[in-house]
């Protein structure tokens, strides 16, 4: 993909497998709306249960991206969500979703934040994605 190009510039720190910089040459860009883990219905899936959230979360995401013809390496920016303060919990939801189709995604210029609420009760976990379209 000649028109994204990831970048981690010396004199920066290490990442957690994600780019520092992701510089998309020119085109169009998709926006998606914060995936969360709803099924089909609009029904949590996975009450109290991160891993299961992420499944959710991630799938949601994978049927967007289909939608518009693209796979995960086109994503150029990710913004995760994580009802959570504990940073062994942010952790493991980082590891959770590099492990899962999805995790292109994350090479990418992305943050990872812990905060108190969602939209839906019971949420643990949203993301937002930025798509590079070919």
């Amino acid at each position: 993909m000649s028109d994204i190009a990831r970048i981690d510039p010396a004199g920066l720190h290490p990442t957690a497998g994600y780019a520092h910089i992701t510089v998309v040459e020119a085109g169009r860009t998709a926006h998606l709306a914060g995936q969360c883990p709803l099924d089909a219905e609009e029904k949590l899936v996975g009450a109290g249960d991160l891993d299961a959230q992420i499944d959710q979360v991630v799938a949601n995401a994978m049927t967007a991206l289909a939608a518009i013809g693209v796979g995960p390496e086109r994503v150029v920016r990710s913004v995760i969500y994580v009802v959570s303060d504990r940073s062994e919990v942010l952790a493991g939801a980082w590891d959770h979703l590099t492990a899962s189709p999805l995790a292109p995604a994350f090479r990418t210029a992305s943050t990872l934040l812990g905060v108190a609420a969602l939209g839906y009760t019971g949420q643990l976990v949203e993301i937002d994605l930025t798509v590079a379209l070919p």
